[in-house]
């Protein structure tokens, strides 16, 4: 009992770990594809008042 008892928590230990860094790294992921979002948004707003300056 004790043995199954500990093997449960240290499984649910693991998860949280494992959720926690997956957590970590979709957010991650997802701040990278936002800053590429605005970046590539930013650059055609440039672009634009740069071709057209009366835009």
């Amino acid at each position: 009992m004790t043995d199954r008892q500990t093997d449960r928590q240290t499984d649910r230990q693991t998860d949280r770990q494992t959720d926690r860094q997956t957590d970590r790294q979709t957010d991650r992921q997802t701040d990278r594809q936002t800053d590429r979002q605005t970046d590539r948004q930013t650059d055609r707003q440039t672009d634009r008042q740069t071709f057209d300056p009366g835009a």
